[in-house]
């Protein structure tokens, strides 16, 4: 029987604000942003879907910017998202990829619409999500995982509740090929029918939260045959309580639902950040500002 894990806190849907001209984001995690209790995740941006005007002029998005000492994690659902990083990398995330940056000791990088999705418009939905990286990492060399959507596994749930894209981590016997350098889980949840109540065996140890990207859940909690409800709409998050049940259990409140469940081992560090820039000090920070005016960046 499964030990129903604990819900510590549900935090409701934040209000927009936009990042550059081209993305318009709900901040999920709000003021727990950068703070222990999401580790190893730092900071999680969704733009909700939204449709952009055919646009021949500059593409929107934002342009060249440094990061160092953790990972941007881009995952879209809708619309097309080009980038390009001072190592050379370049190309075009499309509905269903995920990119995974390693910043590392740095890297400086741009994020448009696509010249493609610029030119005939349409509706556009994506989320970025910050990784941590562990002390011993944050000045490993940039790396760049382009993980297409053909190559990410679809898990059936048990009981026919739905279907998990597993894109890092594990579920169901089957791991997502995300290289990641702590313990991270990051799920693509699809919930096609009201009602259908679904069960994700989860590390107790980790940090786990719960975000419904679209439609609704109740989160369950208790005891089998009892348990209390826990109703999250469009865009809230349940922060679910670190060693209190194995099992986070979710009942789809309407058809069509979509979650991301997210989570980690949590890196127990000091997290010192500022800007684009996560380091464990501030004397760090100080250094990363002095090596990405020295022009030593991305390279």
């Amino acid at each position: 029987m499964p030990n129903l894990r604990a819900v510590r806190q549900v935090m409701q849907k934040p209000p927009t604000h936009w990042v550059g001209d081209g993305f318009a984001v709900h901040p999920v995690f709000a003021n727990k942003a950068f703070t222990e209790e999401m580790s190893p995740f730092l900071m999680f941006d969704y733009a909700a879907p939204r449709h952009f005007p055919p646009n021949n002029g500059p593409a929107r998005g934002v342009g060249q910017h440094p990061h160092r000492g953790f990972e941007t994690v881009t995952v879209a659902f809708n619309g097309e998202v080009e980038h390009a990083d001072s190592v050379g990398n370049r190309g075009v995330i499309k509905p269903g990829d995920c990119q995974w940056m390693t910043a590392g000791r740095g890297i400086i990088h741009q994020e448009f619409h696509s010249t493609e999705f610029s030119k005939r418009g349409g509706e556009f939905e994506m989320c970025q999500l910050w990784v941590n990286l562990p002390k011993e990492h944050k000045m490993t060399a940039p790396k760049y995982q382009p993980i297409e959507n053909k190559d990410i596994p679809s898990v059936d749930v048990p009981g026919g509740a739905g279907s998990v894209r597993v894109i890092a981590g594990s579920f169901g016997g089957t791991t997502g090929p995300a290289s990641v350098h702590s313990p991270v889980e990051l799920w693509d949840v699809t919930l096609p029918k009201e009602g259908a109540v679904a069960d994700f065996p989860f590390p107790p140890e980790h940090n786990c939260i719960v975000f419904v990207r679209r439609g609704g859940v109740d989160v369950l909690t208790g005891q089998e045959g009892d348990e209390k409800a826990h109703p999250l709409g469009p865009q809230d998050v349940a922060l679910m309580a670190r060693l209190a049940g194995d099992t986070v259990r979710v009942r789809a409140a309407t058809d069509d639902t979509s979650l991301l469940i997210i989570g980690g081992k949590p890196l127990d560090e000091p997290i010192a950040a500022r800007g684009p820039f996560v380091m464990n000090t501030n004397e760090e920070l100080m250094q990363a500002n002095v090596d990405y005016r020295s022009g030593s960046f991305g390279r």
